[in-house]
C-alpha cells in the first residue's frame, strides 16, 4: 500500500514495511549475497554495476544485503548485467506442490 506526503513542498512515497519471516528473511540474504558474489568474481564495482542496471549505489547495496523492498525489476537488472538473467526463469519453474495438486484432480475426474 502506497501513502504520499506532502512534506515542505515535496511529494515524498512511503511504503508499507515488508514482513517476513526470519527463514524468508534468510532465503533473501541468500539471494543479495550469491549476486555480491557473481559481481565480486567478475571484477565489477558497485558504481559499474548499478550505472549498467540503471539503479543508484544505494540500490544496489540493498540487493547485495538482500532487501525483500527492492522492486523484481531492479533485481532482474542487475542479474542482466552480470549475465545471470536466465536464472529469473527458474523460478517457480519446478512447482511440485502444484503437479500434485493437478495429478489429484485428474485422477478424481475418473
Amino acid at each position: 500500500m502506497l501513502y504520499l506526503l506532502k512534506i515542505n513542498n515535496k511529494i515524498k512515497v512511503k511504503t508499507k514495511k515488508t514482513i517476513l519471516l526470519p527463514k524468508h528473511k534468510k532465503i533473501f540474504e541468500q539471494v543479495g549475497e550469491n549476486i555480491r558474489l557473481a559481481r565480486l568474481r567478475r571484477k565489477l564495482t558497485t558504481s559499474q554495476v548499478a550505472e549498467r542496471a540503471g539503479i543508484d549505489r544505494s540500490t544496489l547495496y540493498k540487493i547485495e544485503k538482500g532487501n525483500p523492498t527492492v522492486s523484481f525489476g531492479a533485481y532482474f537488472n542487475v542479474l542482466r548485467v552480470l549475465g545471470l538473467q536466465d536464472d529469473f526463469l527458474k523460478l517457480a519453474a519446478d512447482d511440485e506442490l502444484g503437479k500434485k495438486l493437478q495429478d489429484l484432480k485428474l485422477l478424481g475426474n475418473k
